[in-house]
């Protein structure tokens, strides 16, 4: 289908002029380009074929340019940057200088937070309204879109709680779609599903008001009798009134595909004082029937043809991935150890948590987007006796530093955390990059925190921390898994694994990029005969500062290698330690993640412009060795000194 309507929409001031006709024909577009996007590359796809009548229908009801609107998790922005000047440059999303796949604000003024993570927009546009007011544009409008699944968040409800008791004129947009990323759980799930088995409330309550004039009843009574039989409806239907208890003015269900109802209530919401709460229902995957049928399968799937009779892949990858060998590793200990349990926090596709989840339910535990609760429930279990582990990204995995320290680490619990996306995402950006795990989990007392070099060390360290007495962090990044060929050494605690031990320099490895140390090293050896060794730290914490101090003290130059953040990381612990040994660390550097938040690319793309490539890590360990003198290093002219 050839689109004809949305090239002609450059701003959403330009949704105004189009009839409904027109409107309906320009959703249709909007997913066919949805669809075009998901042939080229991998992307959000459910979530943003289910908002498109949403979207047109917000920016029909309001300008803007001028009011708030803020897209909580912000993956299903994709519809909104259609039709805010971005139609034509789609085709880069997630791409190395294209479009981010979130809200970006660097990209449009329609963007007004970079978010990523679930349940902050009703904080956010409720600071919005707040600032507003303060600052005198008391007439714009603040609008929070929110999922069923992100919901839940303990943050949410602190926002709604605070919303009410300022009373400003606040709308917040559950978008309810029955879905996170998987199912959604939890008390709230069933409570939703009961408004949305019950869309009849609405229309009762507008027959009522029909009724009303020829019912001899006048003034208050007849308001107090109005307001009696719509808590009487509500409390039938919906099995409670949640929200109006809350303090909130509800609305809903809606159809959140009519765009004609939807503006229709859109503009007699923004007639309404106080916060609001407008229920709209939608389904992830809307007018593509495969995303429809299984919407987790098509959250965000690898690049398809559609055809006729169905869809083909385009490409298949049969690699294993580090998530892989840590889910494996799981079900294997929880098969041995009825002890074992495993925690997740609505991540069990992106975890692969699935067959745990069918064969031990009573020991698989989804939390819902709430990071906190999971970490804390975990306490608990470990303090009865439980051997639970936390399997949250790393980027996740922030949003409960407080009970990591309190619940936790301060008990000196047996907690478990495995840290999926540690590291570079590729493509998903700044949001999600698992940058600060090692900073943040080194500093905790009674925390041990640990890095796999390669696929050989995944399962001896599982095994290793769910035999540990005390709390232990396991981080691993988004990536293939890679085997390094050797006969490898057991996981003992503090104590490095010694690769290769060369004296004109050393890299101490930090996590998977040791595979990458040892081509950079190979490299050297054979272009510049400069004879580096390695070494795979596997602990952060406790640091192995025995072998750290051999290699400060024999060896030309030392390199610490990371894929985290420089300060507070890997190459911090080891400065500390030299410090510590009164040791001299001129000829020590640190290679890792700057200070600076690094952008949507491909994972190799991030590394190698971070300089965590072959040719990156290469490039330092040459300019470090002429630094130091050594007669290897490559001279001023590019050519290699004789040794």
């Amino acid at each position: 289908m050839s689109s004809t309507m949305l090239p002609k929409i450059g701003s959403p001031a330009d949704l105004k002029a189009l009839d409904e006709t027109e409107l309906e024909q320009l959703a249709a577009e909007m997913r066919e380009e949805l669809i075009g996007v998901v042939g080229r590359r991998s992307a959000h796809f459910a979530s943003n074929l289910g908002v498109v009548e949403l979207c047109l229908a917000l920016h029909l009801a309001f300008d803007f340019s001028k009011d708030r609107l803020i897209w909580d998790t912000g993956h299903q922005i994709y519809p909104h940057k259609l039709i805010t000047g971005r139609a034509a440059e789609l085709h880069t999303i997630r791409t190395k200088g294209g479009l981010m796949g979130y809200p970006n604000p660097a990209e449009s003024e329609y963007d007004l937070f970079m978010t990523g993570h679930a349940g902050c927009a009703p904080s956010t546009a409720l600071g919005l309204k707040a600032g507003d007011d303060l600052v005198g544009h008391p007439e714009r409008h603040s609008v929070a879109v929110i999922g069923d699944g992100a919901f839940p968040s303990g943050i949410v409800f602190e926002a709604l709680n605070n919303a009410v008791g300022l009373n400003k004129k606040f709308l917040v947009v559950l978008n309810d779609n029955k879905m996170s990323i998987c199912p959604r759980v939890g008390g709230l799930a069933y409570y939703l599903d009961k408004a949305r088995m019950t869309p009849m409330y609405n229309d009762l309550n507008k027959r009522v008001r029909k009724l009303l004039p020829s019912i001899p009843l006048v003034g208050d009574q007849a308001e107090r009798w109005l307001q009696q039989m719509k808590d009487a409806i509500k409390a039938s239907v919906h099995g409670g009134m949640l929200f109006e208890e809350l303090g909130f003015t509800y609305i809903g269900p809606i159809d959140g595909h009519d765009l004609k109802s939807m503006r229709t209530y859109l503009e007699k919401v923004k007639q309404l004082d106080g916060p609001v709460l407008l229920h709209v229902l939608t389904d992830k995957g809307h007018g593509f029937e495969p995303a429809l049928k299984d919407p987790v399968k098509y959250h965000a799937p690898a690049p398809f043809q559609r055809k006729e009779d169905g869809i083909i892949p385009l490409k298949t990858s049969s690699n294993k991935a580090y998530t892989d060998a840590v889910s494996e590793a799981l079900f294997n200990a929880m098969q041995r150890d009825p002890k074992v349990a495993v925690l997740t926090a609505a991540m069990c596709e992106g975890n692969k948590l699935q067959k745990i989840r069918e064969t031990f339910p009573s020991r698989f535990f989804d939390t819902g987007i709430c990071e906190s609760h999971a970490v804390a429930f975990a306490g608990g279990m470990a303090k009865a006796g439980a051997k639970p582990v936390v399997d949250i990204y790393s980027t996740f995995l922030q949003r409960s530093y407080d009970q990591i320290f309190q619940e936790v680490a301060l008990q000196d619990l047996p907690v478990v955390f495995t840290l999926d996306r540690a590291g570079l995402v590729g493509s998903d950006g700044p949001t999600h990059h698992g940058t600060y795990d090692i900073s943040y989990m080194r500093m905790f007392p009674n925390m041990v925190v640990m890095a796999p070099g390669d696929e050989k060390d995944v399962t001896p360290m599982i095994e290793f921390a769910l035999g540990h007495t005390s709390p232990v962090s396991i981080r691993y990044p988004k990536a293939n898994l890679e085997s390094i060929e050797r006969e490898a050494q057991p996981i003992e605690l503090g104590q490095a694994e010694v690769l290769e031990w060369e004296t004109d320099g050393m890299f101490l490895a930090c996590g998977t990029l040791v595979s990458t140390c040892l081509r950079a090293a190979e490299r050297l050896r054979e272009e510049y005969g400069l004879r580096v060794g390695v070494v795979n730290a596997r602990f952060i914490k406790p640091l192995d500062k025995t072998t750290v101090a051999k290699a400060i003290e024999e060896c030309g130059f030392v390199i610490t290698v990371e894929e985290g953040c420089l300060m507070g990381g890997f190459g911090s612990a080891v400065l500390e330690a030299a410090n510590d040994a009164g040791l001299n660390t001129t000829h020590v550097r640190r290679l890792g993640l700057p200070d600076r938040f690094v952008l949507h690319a491909e994972r190799d793309e991030q590394l190698a412009e971070v300089g965590l490539d072959v040719e990156g890590i290469t490039r330092s360990a040459l300019e470090l060795a002429r630094a130091v003198g050594l007669p290897g290093a490559l001279a001023e002219n590019g050519q290699a000194c004789a040794t």
